[in-house]
C-alpha cells in the first residue's frame, strides 16, 4: 500500500484535514442517508470554517491550568511563553523549548479545532500563522478578505484568557512571604497557584521513558543478569501518581487526557539511606512474609494492585459497552516492569541472606521448610556433606518458584478482596494471573541465576 501524498499546498492541507473529519464521521452511513447529506453540508471547507472560527472561542491553549488544582474551579487559565519568564536556579516552565507543546482547557466536544490549528505547514503550525496574522493563512481561509482576518483573529485568540483574571472558591491561595517581618500582614503576597501543565507532559514522557523504556529495561535485565551494559538507566524512588479527572482524563485538559489523566509526583523528601543487618530468618516457616514486608516490595505491590484496578474498571466499562477488554502495549509494558522490578527485589533478597555465616540453617529455631533452606543457606553445603548432597537432588529451584509465585497472589487476592465484591471476581482474577503469567517467567531467570551460584559453589559438583 502506497504511502499517501502530502498536501501540495496549505489549501490542500486545510480541505484533507475537513475531509478527513467528515469520513470519520459519515464511515458508517449510507450516502442517501439524511444525516450524511446534512453533515456533508456542515463539512464543506467555508462552512466547517466559519463554525470553527465561533467554536474556538470555547477553548484555550494555555501553559498554567486551574482546573488541574480543582475540576470546577473557574477562573483565569495562564498562556505564558516559557522565554518571558525570568530564569532563576529552579527547574521551571522557563527551561521549555522553543517547541514546547501547550495544553488545551474548555469544551471537549470543539478539540476538532484545536487539532486543526496544530496542522504544520512549512514547519509552522496553523495557529503560529495565525498569532501572526499570516498572509499566506488569510488568502486560503475565505475569499472574502475582511472574513478571513476576522477568524485568523478568533483562531489566534485562543491564547489569551477569557474575562478578567479572577480566581475561584474551588482554588488555592497562598500568602507568599516577600518581606522582612512575618507578624506584617503587608509582608505577603497572596498567591493562587497554577498547575504547570506544559511543563508536566514533558516531565511526565522523560519519567515514562525511564521507568518503561527499552533502554531501560534493557538495563535492569543486564542487572538482573550481572551482564555488561553500556550506559545507565534511572530509578525514581517513592514515586507517586496523582490521577486527574477521574474517568473523564480530558475534562481536565487534553495533554491530562494524552496522560491517561497520570501526572507523576517526585518525594518531596531526600531518600533515608538506612543501612541494617541482616539476621537469619528463624522461628518461621517461611521467609517471604519478611521479603512481603520490605519497603519497595510494598511500593511494588500497591503498584500492582493499582494496575490491576485500573485495568479491571476500564476492563468492566468496554464489557458494559460491548467491546473486547483493551489491550496496548502500554499495559503490557507496566505489568512487565512491575513483575521485573519485583523480581530485582526477590534477587537482592537473596543476596543479603546468602551473605550470612553459612549454616545458620542448623540452629535449632530454624523452622523454615527444606526447600527455602536450600534456596539461602547455600554455603552450609560445604559443612553438611548429607546437606549438599540432598540438596544437589532436589527440584527446590522450582517449588521456591511455586511458593514466590503462590505468595504473590496470596498477596493480591487479600489486597484485592478488600476492595471488591464476588461480582468483579472474574475480573481481577484474569488480571492476577496475567501479573502472575509474567512473574513466573522472571522467577525462571532467577532460577537460572541461582543455579549459576550453585555450580560455582565448592563441593557441589556431582
Amino acid at each position: 500500500m502506497s504511502e499517501p501524498q502530502p498536501p501540495g499546498s496549505l489549501r490542500e492541507l486545510i480541505d484533507s484535514f475537513i475531509q478527513n473529519r467528515f469520513a470519520t464521521k459519515t464511515d458508517k452511513m449510507a450516502a442517501d442517508d439524511p444525516a450524511h447529506l446534512k453533515l456533508q453540508e456542515q463539512f464543506a471547507p467555508p462552512t466547517w470554517l466559519a463554525d470553527a472560527a465561533r467554536r474556538v472561542s470555547q477553548l484555550q491553549v494555555v501553559t498554567h491550568s486551574l482546573k488541574a488544582v480543582h475540576p470546577d474551579a473557574k477562573g483565569t487559565n495562564l498562556y505564558v511563553e516559557p522565554s518571558s519568564i525570568d530564569h532563576g536556579d529552579l527547574v521551571g516552565s522557563h527551561c521549555l523549548p522553543d517547541d514546547f507543546q501547550g495544553d488545551v482547557v474548555g469544551n471537549a466536544a470543539a478539540l476538532d479545532v484545536y487539532k486543526f490549528l496544530k496542522l504544520q505547514w512549512q514547519g509552522r503550525s496553523l495557529l503560529e500563522r495565525a498569532l501572526d496574522q499570516d498572509s499566506e493563512l488569510i488568502n486560503v481561509l475565505s475569499k472574502d478578505r475582511k472574513e478571513a482576518q476576522e477568524w485568523a483573529h478568533a483562531f489566534a485568540n485562543i491564547v489569551e484568557p477569557k474575562g478578567m483574571p479572577s480566581s475561584h472558591a474551588r482554588g488555592k491561595q497562598v500568602y507568599w512571604l516577600v518581606g522582612d517581618e512575618p507578624a506584617d500582614d503587608a509582608s505577603y503576597h497572596l498567591l493562587a497557584p497554577l498547575y504547570a501543565t506544559a511543563l508536566t507532559h514533558p516531565f511526565h514522557a522523560r519519567l515514562s521513558e525511564a521507568r518503561f523504556g527499552e533502554h531501560a529495561k534493557t538495563g535492569r535485565k543486564a542487572r538482573r543478569d550481572s551482564a555488561a551494559f553500556e550506559g545507565g538507566y534511572s530509578d525514581y524512588l517513592n514515586l507517586a501518581v496523582q490521577k486527574l479527572g477521574g474517568t473523564k482524563p480530558q475534562n481536565i485538559s487534553q495533554l491530562n487526557s494524552e496522560r491517561g489523566g497520570q501526572n507523576y509526583l517526585l518525594a518531596s523528601l531526600p531518600p533515608n539511606w538506612v543501612s541494617r543487618d541482616v539476621t537469619p530468618p528463624l522461628r518461621t516457616e517461611s521467609v517471604l512474609p519478611r521479603f512481603g514486608r520490605r519497603a519497595p516490595v510494598r511500593q511494588l505491590i500497591n503498584d500492582l494492585v493499582s494496575w490491576i484496578k485500573q485495568n479491571m474498571q476500564e476492563d468492566e466499562r468496554r464489557a458494559l459497552a460491548g467491546k473486547a477488554p483493551r489491550k496496548t502495549y502500554q499495559d503490557r509494558d507496566v505489568h512487565d516492569d512491575l513483575t521485573a522490578m519485583l523480581s530485582d527485589e526477590l534477587l537482592m533478597f537473596t543476596h543479603e541472606l546468602h551473605r550470612l555465616t553459612p549454616g545458620w540453617s542448623k540452629e535449632s529455631e530454624c523452622r523454615l521448610v527444606t526447600a527455602e533452606c536450600y534456596w539461602l543457606d547455600p554455603g552450609r553445603s560445604e559443612l553438611d556433606p548429607d546437606f549438599a548432597s540432598a540438596r544437589r537432588q532436589s527440584d527446590w529451584h522450582e517449588e521456591i518458584s511455586q511458593r514466590v509465585a503462590g505468595w504473590l497472589k496470596n498477596t493480591l487476592t487479600k489486597r484485592m478482596k478488600i476492595i471488591l465484591g464476588d461480582p468483579e471476581h472474574e475480573f481481577w482474577a484474569n488480571k492476577v494471573e496475567l501479573v502472575l503469567e509474567k512473574f513466573r517467567r522472571q522467577l525462571e531467570d532467577i532460577e537460572d541465576a541461582l543455579r549459576d551460584d550453585e555450580e560455582s559453589l565448592p563441593g557441589e559438583s556431582p
